[in-house]
């Protein structure tokens, strides 16, 4: 998928002339900062395409542009690329975007780089934004080692299994209150065919560190395995990591969806929506669009905790947040956006305008208690708030950590890692390598990345 860009105005095209009769380029005169007829300025967003986010650019100009005179220029992307958009305009610091969403992987090192606007004070300074209402986990999530918080959630989530309850039911089949990995994969080989066209089960394959690896990594953690011992030594090649592996590649290729090798949070979203698989572990965020009034699958779906083996739970945690570029020339106009994007006033906003399943939950306290989002949530409201409460980011797995995460190792050279062993494992999965070879190759990648600690 390519930018989206929205049509910038008439106002703006007198400014693009003005710039262009001036003979000045159009990166100079394309800035966050130009001036509209309103006298506001136009922010500069940089963010993932994920539905909440699509639903924040379509309510944008109406219910922010309107009351405070910002346009909102937004360019949408895919994950992947996005994030390496993101990090080349923050760590050049080129000001280009004012604002992007990042994660609570990012803020650590984007904060001790001082590509950040620490964002706490500007918080404080805005009681009704109201920051204690943000789940401690998310908020300790996005606070550096310096104390100072750099981004606000959009929205929260962990993992879990979501499942078709028609299907089993048909199938004759009960979905385990803690279901293990290996009760899934048998779930999954008898929902094969449920329905002409159906897969078992659909999982990420696509690469990227938070594309496949994201899963994977919980599926390792609770397996047993872990990318790093606590003294740094590379353990991808591992029996546990290796096991693990082999499950998940083995999983997808019998019972996963069609694609799969390329198929990510999107793709099995879609498959998931349109009836062409029976179950899903992902995002919890993932529940309310597939709740919405128009999903054809509302009110067929069951919500079970995130499959385990040898933990007791394997949940992710994880938030998309906003956060406002150092360089940015408009720093009053960024936060008055992230102050309302993910505010409680934003949540009760997308609520009302597209229906509480499709509001930015996960983040706040007071979601989980709002009478109009349980019921519009019932479904899946109780297993989120448990999945999130429960992650374990400092203790994902059976053995100590040398840095924190569950879904990733949070350390800077893991974006480039993660991709680089997905790539290989999603190889596996197409059928152009086996487990072995691409986690021999992954080991060698890995072992370089640990020597540079373990000194």
């Amino acid at each position: 998928m390519t930018a989206r860009r929205r049509p910038r105005g008439p106002a703006l095209r007198r400014v693009a002339a003005l710039c262009a009769a001036s003979l000045l380029t159009l990166t100079g005169c394309a800035g966050a900062g130009a001036l509209d007829d309103t006298g506001g300025h136009t922010l500069n967003v940089l963010m993932v395409n994920n539905p909440q986010m699509l639903d924040l650019e379509k309510l944008t100009a109406e219910h922010f542009t309107r009351q405070t005179g910002i346009r909102v220029h937004f360019t949408v992307l895919p994950e992947d690329d996005v994030r390496d958009k993101i990090s080349q305009d923050f760590s050049s610091q080129a000001g280009q975007y004012d604002i992007g969403s990042i994660s609570n992987y990012e803020v650590p090192f984007y904060a001790r780089n001082k590509w950040l606007t620490p964002l706490d004070d500007k918080a404080a300074a805005t009681p009704s934004y109201d920051q204690d209402d943000v789940l401690k986990p998310i908020r300790t999530s996005l606070t550096a080692a310096d104390g100072h918080t750099y981004a606000e959630p959009f929205y929260g989530e962990s993992s879990f299994l979501m499942y078709r309850k028609d299907l089993l039911k048909a199938k004759g089949l009960t979905m385990p209150a803690h279901p293990t990995w290996h009760q899934v994969a048998d779930i999954a080989a008898k929902l094969d065919g449920a329905k002409p066209g159906v897969r078992g089960i659909c999982l990420r394959g696509q690469p990227g560190w938070g594309q496949m690896a994201a899963p994977l990594t919980t599926v390792v953690n609770t397996f047993g395995g872990t990318w790093f011992t606590k003294d740094w030594q590379a353990e991808l090649d591992s029996p546990d990591f290796t096991k693990a592996t082999d499950f998940y590649v083995d999983l997808l290729r019998h019972h996963g969806e069609r694609g799969a090798a390329q198929a990510g949070y999107t793709e099995c979203l879609n498959d998931m929506e349109q009836g062409r698989v029976a179950m899903w572990y992902d995002s919890t965020a993932a529940a309310g669009p597939l709740e919405a009034k128009d999903s054809p699958v509302a009110g067929k779906l069951g919500y079970a905790p995130a499959p385990v083996e040898k933990t007791k739970s394997s949940g992710w945690l994880y938030t998309w947040a906003l956060a406002v570029q150092k360089a940015s020339k408009h720093q009053s106009d960024a936060w008055r956006f992230v102050s309302w994007a993910t505010s409680k006033s934003y949540e009760q906003l997308a609520g009302k305008e597209l229906g509480w399943s499709r509001a930015p939950a996960g983040k706040r306290a007071s979601t989980f208690t709002n009478p109009a989002y349980r019921k519009a949530s019932a479904a899946f409201a109780d297993a989120t708030a448990s999945a999130i409460s429960s992650a374990r980011p400092d203790d994902p797995g059976v053995q100590p950590r040398p840095a924190p995460g569950i879904q990733f190792v949070g350390i800077p050279e893991f974006s480039a890692l993660g991709t680089r062993v997905s790539q290989n494992i999603s190889s596996a999965i197409a059928g152009g390598t086996s487990v072995a070879a691409a986690l021999h190759d992954s080991q060698q990648l890995a072992a370089r990345v640990a020597a540079t600690y373990a000194k």
